[in-house]
């Protein structure tokens, strides 16, 4: 005689396979329906680390004319900018882009043979429209006096996409001891780069 234990076993037993295959055909929807959409995959969390990092090292190349619009391009056309430096702190792109200008015309052309180097470089991407990149770089070049010296020293960024370009909209710049030149205790206004200390 069978029982109804064995009977419901059986009938179970016999609709598995579809339940298995029903519950994965509804699973997958649920899956992908919570995947944060401002998440980003491996692949692609490298390639925007790459791409952000790159900008930085073309907008400093120091080659060709137009140095200054170049640097200015890693920000936004207008709005807020907050620049922290040298313990002082802006907050608009037009004095950001003041103080590149006014460097460039007094500081920057007379560096001689200047070559930005990048050091090491920590990305960390936060969504898809937001992420932080912290480097160290370093300049060396010669003095309008022809003595090798070397502006170095290490810059946080906050980029942020904005109608589809990435800029910086928030960053922090520090000078290293040895970007001071030898014997003196402050580097000289001919020896800095646009975004140290005596860039304001």
């Amino acid at each position: 005689m069978t029982t109804p234990r064995f009977v419901a076993t059986a009938w179970l037993s016999s609709r598995l396979p579809r339940c298995a295959a029903l519950a994965t055909l509804f699973a997958v929807p649920v899956v992908v329906g919570c995947r944060d959409p401002e998440q980003m995959l491996p692949a692609d969390r490298q390639m925007l680390a790459d791409s952000l990092t790159a900008m930085v090292t073309s907008a400093y190349r120091f080659e060709g004319a137009n140095t200054p619009d170049r640097l200015l391009a890693l920000y936004p056309d207008s709005g807020r900018v907050i620049s922290a430096v040298a313990g002082r702190v802006t907050t608009t792109r037009d004095t950001l882009a003041g103080e590149i200008r006014g460097f460039w015309e007094r500081v920057g052309q007379n560096m001689r043979n200047p070559r930005f180097e990048l050091g090491s470089t920590y990305v960390d991407i936060i969504t898809r429209n937001a992420a932080v990149v912290t480097l160290t770089y370093s300049i060396p070049h010669l003095t309008p006096r022809n003595t090798p010296h070397t502006v170095s020293g290490a810059w946080t960024m906050l980029w942020r996409r904005q109608g589809g370009q990435w800029r910086i909209v928030q960053e922090h710049l520090s000078d290293t001891p040895e970007s001071t030149a030898p014997g003196t205790n402050v580097a000289p206004v001919a020896d800095s780069m646009p975004s140290a200390e005596h860039r304001h």
